[in-house]
């Protein structure tokens, strides 16, 4: 029987391989999404832009809101319920400031008469690049609210840390997906 139980946790769980899949799949759109702009660049007529400094601001926010969730895993590992609470209620927080943020550097891009239709060239690519991120950082936001909720109304019967986990992984790889955009943009943009 010792061996059927290590055997099950060296396995990936379900949950976890289907994260991974998912991750995969988004991956593979936004390197697609991002080698299209590189061939687009070389059109004539392209309008290149210069990144809004909120951006800069929302990336600071997205990297604390990661190491936030870092230490709300270690605190439900550790069955610090409290913490683990107010760590996902702060990351919770930051995602949606995060949000706020990308949609000041929108509008501030908008200001700029960067447009998403016509042929302003790097602008077009940017808002649906950067607004399918937001979309993604969106989706993670309102899984955290779920978490937050499910915190703070009912009693954990089994500590199972699959479900932190796969939240935590989610919001590394949106956090990470922001930094490789971020530095895309700023390096071919």
């Amino acid at each position: 029987m010792d061996i059927v139980s290590n055997e099950q946790h060296k396995r990936l769980h379900p949950h976890k391989f289907t994260l991974w899949v998912a991750m995969a799949s988004m991956i593979m759109m936004f390197a697609g999404l991002t080698s299209a702009f590189i061939v687009k660049s070389n059109l004539t007529g392209w309008r290149t832009i210069v990144l809004p400094q909120i951006f800069w601001v929302s990336t600071v926010v997205i990297l604390a809101s990661s190491l936030t969730m870092q230490m709300a895993i270690k605190a439900f590992k550790s069955r610090e319920m409290q913490r683990y609470r107010t760590l996902m209620g702060v990351t919770f927080v930051l995602g949606i400031a995060f949000v706020i943020c990308q949609v000041f550097g929108f509008g501030e891009l908008w200001e700029q008469n960067v447009r998403f239709k016509g042929s302003s060239g790097a602008g077009q690519f940017f808002y649906a690049i950067a607004g399918l991120h937001a979309l993604h950082v969106i989706g993670g936001v309102v899984a955290l609210t779920v978490m937050v909720i499910r915190s703070l109304t009912g009693k954990i019967k089994l500590y199972s840390a699959i479900p932190v986990e796969v939240m935590g992984m989610y919001w590394h790889f949106v956090d990470l997906l922001w930094l490789y955009l971020l530095i895309f943009f700023i390096i071919v943009g």
